[in-house]
């Protein structure tokens, strides 16, 4: 029986680049990975789930590209919030569904230091975050202010703000 060879050639008319080429072309079509993600920073602080007491946590800020993830280590839970910045919108990680469900809602009080979402189902103790927020806005109408609330719209982006008593009226 005489041996026969096996080209990996293709042969016909569309031969043209063969197995190469389209190696080439699966290369370059093929999904690019994600720019890896950085830590941004670590902080140990309080935090408290469904308006239960703080207890020790841990938050870490880490950038993933065109958004920043806000990860609470809280015990065993974890609750992870996702802010992008053009446009700016908020969401939080629902465990149940597996996927990002915009936030109703963000508050922040200066004199306490602490940021909740969705009313207090995530508070957390944050003077970095806080601070920075006052460094960067220092001739807004954040000076002289302790409460600031947001509304979030169905798409994550804010739709309605209030500071101090004024809030009361966002809570109707």
């Amino acid at each position: 029986m005489p041996l026969r060879r096996i080209s990996l050639r293709p042969y016909g008319r569309h031969a043209g680049g063969g197995i190469l080429a389209g190696l080439t072309a699966a290369a370059l079509l093929a999904p690019q990975p994600a720019p890896a993600a950085q830590v941004l920073y670590t902080l140990s602080t309080q935090c408290s789930l469904q308006g239960a007491a703080a207890v020790p946590c841990k938050v870490e800020a880490v950038d993933v590209g065109g958004a920043t993830l806000y990860r609470h280590l809280i015990g065993k839970a974890t609750e992870t919030v996702r802010i992008t910045a053009e446009p700016v919108t908020m969401a939080i990680w629902a465990h149940a569904t597996k996927q990002w469900s915009p936030l109703r809602g963000a508050s922040a009080r200066f004199s306490t230091n602490t940021v909740c979402f969705n009313g207090k189902d995530l508070c957390v103790v944050n003077p970095n975050y806080l601070n920075s927020v006052r460094e960067d806005r220092a001739n807004t109408r954040l000076q002289g202010r302790d409460l600031v609330m947001v509304h979030f719209g169905q798409d994550g982006r804010v739709d309605a703000s209030c500071y101090d008593d004024a809030c009361a009226l966002l809570l109707k």
